[in-house]
């Protein structure tokens, strides 16, 4: 069998993969959550809400794969399995049927709060062993915050 070889060194490799690999289940959940409460939003903001979440669901797929393209590059395969992402996620689970837009915007608050603070760890963890993949984890975070912000914004009551 083929396989990648990374110009990382072995513990550094391990590392960065790791924090990857963490990314890529927050994204790729993340972009789960936006896309179920997209479908199921209900109520008097629900137009613009509907159109956020599919923002947040077009960035956290684009990040997604570049996210696992960059394990790839790393010599380490990606995994981005239904079953991986549920058993390792740790963002807040969507609850099945309508959601009320209010709720779907704290849910996305709360999601996206998470997805930010992991992000900024990843960040950390990652800027000695490989600023390749710290600026690219840079990038994800500040898209996330973006997202971020503009639904605490509808949140503030």
């Amino acid at each position: 069998m083929y396989q990648v070889k990374s110009t990382l060194p072995d513990p550094d490799r391990k590392v960065v993969t790791e924090a990857l690999q963490g990314a890529l289940v927050d994204l790729v959940d993340l972009s789960l959550v936006a896309k179920q409460l997209h479908w199921n939003v209900v109520g008097p903001r629900f137009r613009s809400v509907h159109r956020q979440l599919d923002e947040v669901v077009a960035s956290a797929r684009e990040h997604t794969d570049n996210v696992a393209e960059r394990c790839s590059t790393l010599g380490v395969s990606p995994d981005g399995r239904a079953g991986t992402v549920a058993a390792d996620t740790s963002l807040t689970t969507v609850a099945g049927g309508w959601q009320q837009d209010t709720e779907a915007v704290r849910v996305m608050v709360d999601c996206l709060g998470t997805a930010v603070r992991r992000m900024r760890d990843r960040c950390a963890t990652v800027a000695t062993p490989d600023p390749v993949t710290e600026d690219l984890l840079l990038g994800v975070t500040a898209d996330l915050e973006e997202h971020y912000w503009m639904f605490q914004a509808q949140h503030q009551r």
